[in-house]
């Protein structure tokens, strides 16, 4: 067959002369397809045919999968678009198992206050310096009446601390500053901000929450975590104009597709983000499906959860998969629940701290639960420390005592850090899918074995290891933005375990290549109630694609890195292509 130029889709008709197909061959062809994909590994997902030649594919849809010469039999036609794979592999699209697709937006118009190797925050003075670079050099921060820092990490920084109201006020006291951490969990407000927050030496903790003092114990320092620091967020942000809006989506749209994502999730929605979505989606801005698990808390009592967007369907690319609660903070932020004190408390804390729920009533937590599985809403669920694991068990044991049997609610436990051995058979009886986080063990893994939880605990972090030796499915994820969505550091994280002072965190849990390609695609595309139409190339299924600069599956662990996205398809259409395809 005539070789195509790299990266060249061309009809067939043009080839005429040139392209070696018996001419009783092309007549036979019923139901030519749309495009026809060659010339390098195919990975399916799909167990009973993992490896193919060929895929076809008709008006967005998986029409023919596997030998190369029969499926030229049945699907070349006139106008069929070769796509001549050139030794690149082709796998189905990402599907991500949990991020914050609408806050990963944001990150366009906040300062950029990550660690290296994604940012420059190694000390407060850098990131002192970050802030006043972003303040003078974009209009945003005046425009908005806010000057936002993004993604901050203490336990990076030189100084092993958060930074103080003292020390954003030296960056300005006129302009309100908010530095988030990066779990998401805690945040850090200039004076001004707190002023404008009306939080001072009065103002109690709230439920699920705490503002953190000076030394005299009264007079907050900046920092708040949990809930003080999610209200305080919600009164801050921006109120964004409706294009403002839709470009900081576009923008967050544009990075999951140069990550080779297909359909992508927006966790713990609020009011008004889900509003806004549906809006962009009816408007016909989304090229890729975009799923929401509103924050249930406040959305109890949004009528879209009882609307047509609740729905296992798409409509223009949206719609609304459950909902979510949040059961305690972040490992890195020492704010998730433990059953035992962390290995070294955070300031102000003493020697038992373990942690918190953020449902302290529990009868509560279990109250709003079962709202949502009378609902038959999927539930998704944040639980970090073991603790709110535990707490998890026993609210999802109770309400699903009055579901039918023949109902499935598959309720997700999110990131499930640090998930005991001996909770996992509590998952599979209760039919909980576990969607971990082993990007931690690169970001954090010093920090939770030399800090958070000890050597030994650290070693199992997001046991996916355990759990696939133990038969059951599960996803991995990027929690965007509070670590970038990149597909291949997900990839690399859960099969290397390789922390950033290179030592392999529990190197029993780390997975090969296909196993953790499983749990970015079929896994969580069955976490989403969409396994038989997404997560694998098989005939009939959605033709979501990407093609990888080179087969992860040969390609030894350590590289997996250096893989590239080279082009991303959704529905039969390309979405993205590397500059260099």
């Amino acid at each position: 067959m005539t070789v195509i130029p790299r990266g060249f889709h061309l009809p067939i008709a043009a080839l005429i002369g040139t392209l070696a197909l018996p001419s009783a061959a092309q007549a036979a062809v019923i139901n030519p397809a749309d495009a026809f994909f060659f010339g390098g590994p195919i990975l399916t997902m799909d167990d009973a045919q993992p490896n193919v030649e060929a895929v076809a594919v008709d008006d967005g849809i998986i029409v023919g999968v596997g030998s190369r010469a029969e499926l030229e039999a049945d699907f070349l036609g006139p106008e069929t678009q070769l796509h001549d794979l050139k030794g690149r592999t082709l796998i189905p699209g990402f599907v991500d198992a949990h991020s914050h697709f609408s806050f990963v937006g944001i990150q366009a118009i906040a300062a950029n206050l990550l660690p290296p190797p994604d940012g420059p925050g190694s000390s407060i003075a850098e990131l002192q310096a970050a802030l006043r670079e972003y303040l003078n050099s974009s209009s945003r921060a005046q425009d908005y009446g806010i000057l936002i820092g993004f993604n901050y990490d203490d336990s990076q920084l030189l100084e092993q601390r958060h930074p103080t109201r003292q020390e954003l006020d030296a960056v300005s006291t006129s302009l309100p500053i908010m530095a988030i951490h990066q779990s998401g969990h805690l945040g850090v407000y200039n004076s001004k901000a707190l002023e404008v927050l009306g939080i001072n030496a009065d103002t109690a903790n709230p439920e699920g929450g705490t503002i953190y003092r000076e030394k005299d114990g009264v007079t907050p320092n900046g920092l708040l975590a949990e809930n003080a620091h999610i209200g305080a967020l919600l009164k801050l942000i921006p109120r964004f104009t409706p294009q403002q809006s839709i470009d900081m989506l576009m923008q967050a749209q544009d990075i999951y597709l140069a990550n080779g994502f297909t359909t992508i999730q927006d966790g713990r929605t609020s009011p008004d983000t889900l509003q806004g979505l549906a809006q962009a989606a009816k408007a016909g801005y989304f090229k890729i499906d975009v799923v929401a698990y509103p924050d249930l808390v406040s959305n109890l009592q949004n009528p879209m959860l009882k609307g047509p967007l609740m729905s296992r369907d798409y409509a223009d690319h949206f719609r609304i998969g459950g909902v979510k609660l949040t059961f305690d903070g972040s490992p890195q932020g020492k704010t998730a629940w433990f059953t035992h004190p962390y290995f070294q408390p955070p300031e102000h804390e003493d020697a038992n701290y373990s942690g918190h729920p953020l449902f302290a009533d529990e009868a509560e937590a279990r109250r709003i639960m079962k709202q949502a599985y009378d609902h038959d809403w999927q539930v998704l669920v944040h639980a970090n420390g073991d603790a709110a694991i535990d707490q998890l068990i026993r609210l999802t044991d109770a309400v699903q005592q009055d579901i039918p049997d023949t109902r499935d609610p598959r309720t997700v436990l999110i990131h499930g850090q640090y998930l005991r051995a001996d909770q996992i058979p509590e998952l599979v009886r209760l039919g909980i899918f576990p969607s971990l986080y082993p990007m931690h063990t690169f970001y954090w893994g010093d920090w939770h074995s030399s800090s958070v939880a000890g050597p030994e605990l650290a070693k199992f972090i997001s046991p996916t290891g355990t759990l696939h030796r133990a038969g059951i499915k599960f996803s991995i994820h990027s929690d965007a933005p509070v670590t970038f969505p990149s597909a291949m550091r997900i990839l690399h994280s859960a099969t290397n375990r390789v922390t950033r002072s290179g030592v392999i965190l529990g190197p029993e849990e780390r997975l090969d290549a296909l196993t953790a390609l499983k749990a970015m695609t079929i896994w969580p595309a069955y976490q989403h109630f969409e396994e038989n139409s997404k997560g694998s190339i098989e005939k009939g299924k959605v033709a979501d694609l990407v093609v990888l600069s080179q087969n992860p599956i040969t390609l030894p662990r350590e590289q997996l890195l250096e893989l590239k996205v080279m082009e991303t398809i959704k529905d039969g259409e390309s979405v993205y292509r590397a500059d260099a395809l």
